[in-house]
């Protein structure tokens, strides 16, 4: 009897899982059970010059994803940003005590792509109009934040949040902010969805965004 009760517990779980694969607790789940610790690949610039963006929009695995696919992006690193304490851990950051977004670095050749048509598929493929929130990943960390480099992306972002109001029929909270220090997340956060495109986070949130990029962005694709 005792057996019987815990395969149908066993069973239970499984179907919870398959629907609620948005939830923190399974993208806690799939980053502790499925990790390569792979880094992505870092390409060189055509025209010799690089720029950076650093950009929070809900769970940095999302917009890793999409920007790994932008023609002219060169590397892209998953990290924090934004917060007030040194070296934070992933852990320390989910708290929401270190003031840390999760913020994904990219480092892109503009004279493949501007930095105008990198916020063109950031507020394209994660949502700005809620507040410390992405879906079902609440808190302070999935903020939608921009965080610029020079006082030209900062003029650029600000336009861009203008712009953004009307992709969103909500207000747009996007919020911009000076940069200040990036915090490489550890390494089983690089790379997560293309090593595990079948874990059901990503398949359920990651790959909807990169559906998403890939329909609307078809002639930015790398090739």
């Amino acid at each position: 009897m005792k057996y019987t009760i815990l395969i149908s517990l066993i069973s239970l779980m499984g179907n919870a899982c398959q629907s609620a694969q948005n939830t923190t607790s399974n993208k806690e789940s799939a980053m502790l059970t499925n990790s390569t610790n792979s880094t992505p690949d870092t390409l060189k610039p055509t025209s010799g010059q690089t720029e950076i963006a650093t950009l929070g929009g809900g769970c940095f695995w999302c917009i890793e994803a999409v920007f790994q696919e932008l023609n002219g992006v060169l590397k892209v690193e998953s990290g924090y940003a934004g917060g007030h304490v040194k070296n934070p851990s992933y852990r320390e950051v989910c708290a929401g005590t270190t003031g840390h977004a999760e913020v994904t670095q990219v480092t892109f050749d503009p004279a493949v792509v501007s930095f105008q048509e990198v916020l063109e598929v950031f507020f394209t493929v994660h949502n700005p109009t809620t507040p410390n929130q992405q879906g079902n990943d609440i808190g302070t960390q999935y903020r939608s934040a921009i965080f610029y480099h020079t006082p030209e992306q900062k003029t650029i972002a600000a336009a861009a949040v203008g712009a953004a109001t009307e992709l969103w029929d909500a207000k747009v909270v996007t919020q911009v902010e000076p940069y200040t220090q990036f915090y490489k997340a550890e390494a089983y956060h690089q790379n997560y969805y293309k090593d595990n495109p079948n874990q059901p986070y990503c398949v359920y949130v990651v790959g909807p965004k990169v559906k998403k990029f890939r329909e609307k962005f078809q002639e930015k694709l790398k090739q």
